[in-house]
């Protein structure tokens, strides 16, 4: 039902007679007065209102008596429903157009009110989908392919998923994004921060896509996962690479889960019942920092220190403090692999 709550009525109805100099009356479908310059007519019955919503024409009033006063009262009409009242006690002559005005004033509040309502439902019902969709197993029923289809999404086509994560500390998604990604089935992720998800189902579309985004968004990182006939399998291993991005950091803001499955089931693997040695380092970016940069360059002391712009010694210095936090000499290999481990699993 269209209608206005009792706050929103008396709102308007004291904005309004501010500026207008006659009592104003807002009533319900029922009649019941629900805003007004008198307040102690709130919640009573307007006999003006009753009969314009009987009628569905404008009440006009031209003198006071016992059960109503003079004044125009003039119904709410949107989609040819009558879902309330207007009342401006005074002459006739002289109210009738501020009458017009104060119902033009709650018929655009009313419908403003019931689009964001429609709105707010169906990105209720989006969500609801869209959780559905990502922790499905099995075949899908023909009621779930139907629904999937007014998101443009054929679930009896393989698909893949792509899965963008904005920069830590960067403009996001820009405004080009939308313009990209309209003609893809694709749903934003509120549980995992700035995240987006697009599905691709035909296979010469996704290399274009992925070029444009990666030239329109440079502030994101992707993860591809592989073709598969489950979204959920999909959106796992996109979600599962976007994870060893994150941790690794690399120069490339690209990946695909096919690049680093084994990566991937290395930082699954439980490798000890103690904690991570690298959420000791949580707090120590440049840490973080160094060693990143100490495994993409396989160790290298020269082209880690150039990668960083710090002198050797800077880099012997973090090094030994890497070592002083987590336990682990980033200098020695199966120290490094140890640490590696931690920084993947840290991330999953």
């Amino acid at each position: 039902m269209l209608q206005l709550t009792e706050k929103q009525a008396q709102d308007i109805v004291d904005k309004m007679m501010q500026d207008i100099p006659y009592n104003i009356n807002i009533m319900n479908e029922e009649g019941i007065i629900i805003g007004s310059g008198q307040k102690e007519r709130v919640g009573t019955v307007h006999q003006g209102a009753v009969r314009a919503l009987t009628t569905g024409n404008r009440i006009e009033v031209w003198q006071d008596g016992r059960l109503e006063k003079m004044g125009t009262n003039e119904p709410i009409g949107i989609n040819n429903q009558h879902v309330g009242v207007i009342g401006i006690s005074g002459h006739p002559d002289e109210v009738r157009p501020f009458c017009n005005i104060v119902r033009t004033t709650v018929s655009l509040l009313i419908e403003q009110r019931n689009q964001l309502e429609n709105l707010a439902h169906e990105a209720s019902r989006k969500k609801a989908f869209l959780e559905r969709l990502l922790n499905h197993s099995g075949s899908y029923s023909m009621k779930f392919r139907k629904e999937a289809l007014q998101y443009n999404l054929d679930l009896q086509l393989p698909t893949v998923l792509l899965y963008m994560r904005a920069l830590v500390n960067s403009p996001g998604f820009n405004e080009e994004f939308g313009k990209i990604v309209v003609q893809f089935p694709s749903f934003s992720i509120e549980d995992e921060g700035n995240a987006h998800i697009v599905m691709i189902q035909s296979e010469s579309d996704l290399d274009p896509l992925v070029q444009r985004l990666q030239l329109e968004q440079p502030h994101c990182f992707i993860s591809v996962s592989r073709r598969e006939p489950n979204i959920a399998v999909c959106y796992e291993q996109a979600r599962s690479a976007m994870n060893i991005l994150l941790a690794l950091q690399p120069a490339a803001s690209l990946i695909r889960y096919d690049e680093v499955q084994f990566l991937v089931q290395f930082s699954n693997a439980r490798l000890t019942s103690q904690a991570n040695i690298v959420s000791r380092l949580e707090d120590h970016a440049d840490l973080l920092d160094t060693l990143r940069s100490f495994i993409h360059h396989n160790g290298s002391m020269t082209t880690t220190a150039a990668d960083l712009n710090i002198h050797r010694n800077t880099l012997q210095y973090r090094l030994k403090r890497i070592q002083s936090v987590t336990g682990k000499d980033p200098r020695n290999l199966l120290e490094l692999i140890e640490l590696t481990h931690g920084l993947l699993a840290f991330y999953q």
